[in-house]
C-alpha cells in the first residue's frame, strides 16, 4: 500500500491545496536561501585584529628584547594594530559573512582582488606578509638606533632597479654601494644614514655618481634622481642590506604579517632604551611602515585599526601622514589621532603625549 504524500495527508486534514503550495514553496526557498548563504562569495572582508603592546609580552615572552646595553622601565602602551582580512585564498567568506560586514560599522567589504592577488596561493601570500615583517622589524631597528644616534655598520647591496628610474640600465643586481659623490664631495657608505643623509639634502633631479663595487671592481655609476617627495632625492634601487647592530635587538611576534608594525616597534625599541618613561603612562597606539631612513609610510585598513585602538582604551593614534584621508570623519569617539610623517616626528609626538604638551600636536 502507497504512503500517502504531505500533500496527501494536508488534504485530509482539511488544508487547501494553495495553502499546501505555498507552504512547499516557502520550505524550497528557504532551502535555497540556506544553502546560497554558505556558497562562497568572490568579496573580502576587513575588521579589527589584535592590538598588541610593544613594550609588553605576548604569552610571557616579551615583544621587543634587547641585550647589550642598559635598557630602562617605562610605562604606558605603545600599542601596534592590526587588521584580519578574510575572503582571500583557502579563507573564503560567504553570503552571511558579507551582510554581517556590511553592518557592522568597523568591517570594511570589497570585492576579493582588492586585497588579494588572484594570481597568488594562500602559500604564497603567506611567505610574502612573513616576509614583509622580517623587513619592518628590520628597518625598525635600524631607524630606531639611527634615531637615538647609534651608527649601525650596513653592507648595502643592489637587488633590483625601479622601472624608468635614473638607476633603471645603469646599476645592476650584486652592485655593492660604497659610496656617493652629489657635488664635488665623495661621501663615504657605510651606514645607511650615510646615503640616506645625502640624498635627503639633494634636490631632485640632480645627477650623482653612485660609487660601487662591482665584481671587486670600483665603478662610479651617474645616476639622475628622483622626488622623495620632501624636496630630496632617491635613487630609484632596491637595497639588500646586511647590517651590524651595536645593540641586540630581538622582536618575537606569532601570527602577526606585514610592513604595517614597523613605526610602533620602532617607538617601543626607542622606549626601551632611552631613560624615563616616554608615554607618561598613556595609552598610545599606532601604525605605518617605517623606511630605513625613517621614513613613515601608508598602510593599509586604518579605519579598522583605529576602531580597533580604542577598544583597547587607546587615547591617542599615530597615522601615517599619507592615510589622512581615510582617516579624516572615520575617528572613533575618545580617540585623538596624531599625523607623522618620519620616526622623529612620531617619537616627538608621544614625547609630547607624555610631557602633557599636545595642544600643538598635528592631526589629519
Amino acid at each position: 500500500m502507497a504512503t500517502p504524500t504531505l500533500r496527501a495527508r494536508l488534504a485530509d486534514r482539511g488544508v487547501s491545496p494553495r495553502l499546501v503550495t505555498m507552504a512547499v514553496a516557502a520550505l524550497a526557498t528557504f532551502s535555497l536561501m540556506l544553502v546560497t548563504m554558505l556558497l562562497p562569495v568572490p568579496y573580502a572582508v576587513q575588521a579589527p585584529g589584535p592590538v598588541i603592546d610593544t613594550l609588553g609580552d605576548v604569552d610571557g615572552v616579551e615583544l621587543i628584547h634587547i641585550e647589550g646595553t642598559e635598557t630602562y622601565e617605562t610605562s604606558g602602551a605603545l600599542q601596534l594594530t592590526t587588521v584580519t582580512t578574510a575572503g582571500g585564498p583557502g579563507y573564503p567568506v560567504d553570503s552571511g559573512g558579507v551582510i554581517r560586514g556590511w553592518l557592522s560599522p568597523t568591517t570594511t567589504v570589497a570585492p576579493v582582488e582588492l586585497f588579494f592577488d588572484p594570481g597568488q596561493s594562500q602559500d604564497e601570500i603567506d611567505q610574502t606578509s612573513a616576509q614583509q615583517m622580517i623587513s619592518s622589524q628590520q628597518n625598525a631597528t635600524v631607524a630606531a638606533l639611527t634615531e637615538l644616534g647609534y651608527d649601525v655598520p650596513a653592507e648595502l647591496t643592489v637587488v633590483g632597479t625601479q622601472q624608468g628610474s635614473g638607476a633603471d640600465g645603469v646599476a645592476q643586481d650584486g652592485d655593492r654601494i660604497v659610496g656617493i659623490v652629489a657635488g664635488d664631495e665623495e661621501v663615504e657608505v657605510v651606514t645607511f644614514a650615510d646615503l640616506a643623509d645625502v640624498l635627503a639634502a639633494t634636490p631632485p633631479g640632480s645627477t650623482v655618481d653612485l660609487v660601487v663595487d662591482r665584481d671587486g671592481e670600483r665603478v662610479a655609476l651617474p645616476v639622475v634622481t628622483g622626488d622623495d617627495g620632501r624636496g630630496g632625492s632617491v635613487l630609484g634601487v632596491f637595497l639588500d642590506g646586511e647590517f651590524d647592530y651595536p645593540v641586540d635587538v630581538r622582536i618575537q611576534i606569532e601570527n602577526v604579517g606585514g610592513p604595517s608594525a614597523g613605526t610602533m616597534f620602532a617607538l617601543g625599541i626607542i622606549d626601551m632604551l632611552t631613560p624615563g618613561e616616554m608615554t607618561g603612562g598613556h595609552n598610545v597606539a599606532g601604525t605605518g611602515t617605517v623606511s630605513l631612513g625613517g621614513l613613515v609610510g601608508a598602510i593599509g585598513g586604518i579605519q579598522q585599526k583605529m576602531a580597533g585602538a580604542r577598544a583597547a582604551d587607546a587615547e591617542y593614534f599615530l597615522a601615517p601622514l599619507a592615510n589622512c584621508g581615510e582617516v579624516v570623519g572615520h575617528v572613533p569617539a575618545g580617540l585623538r589621532v596624531v599625523a607623522v610623517s618620519t620616526l622623529a616626528e612620531a617619537r616627538a609626538a608621544v614625547e609630547a603625549i607624555g610631557a602633557g604638551d599636545t595642544a600643538d600636536l598635528p592631526t589629519c
